[in-house]
């Protein structure tokens, strides 16, 4: 740290950053839960009196909503993982330390993307 750039963020600073994490996941866990109730709800059709043509249509809606949710639920449920690994990170010290690069995610980033490994520029470099 000869030249003054900081290695590591402060106790004070990772505790704003898992307060962040613990709040965006709680948000992620309830809204996990209300796609899987959906998903589960929406197998019951609600009405017996339909008739053929048109309950082969809702049929295939039915198909298409339960794919779009079981994506939907796939996709929250790695954002959880990502999350609770972040606060991992915290509690062993390298949250914040881009797995590329070795120095500090600024931390505008990880308040937009809290569950990052990558800094900015780490990042743009993998995607080109």
């Amino acid at each position: 740290m000869s030249n003054g750039e900081k290695t590591r963020y402060s106790q004070e600073e990772l505790a704003e950053f898992e307060e962040l994490i613990i709040g965006k996941l709680e948000k992620a866990k309830s809204e996990l839960k209300y796609i899987k109730e959906s998903l589960t709800r929406s197998g019951d059709s609600g009405t017996d009196s339909t008739f053929g043509n048109v309950k082969t249509l809702e049929d295939g809606a039915d198909t298409a909503e339960k794919e779009s949710l079981n994506q939907l639920a796939a996709r929250q449920q790695k954002f959880i993982t990502n999350l609770e690994n972040a606060l991992i990170r915290i509690k062993n010290g390298t949250y914040g330390i881009c797995k590329e690069s070795g120095k500090l995610i600024s931390k505008e980033r990880l308040r937009a993307v809290p569950h990052t490994t990558l800094s900015i520029d780490s990042k743009l470099k993998q995607s080109n």
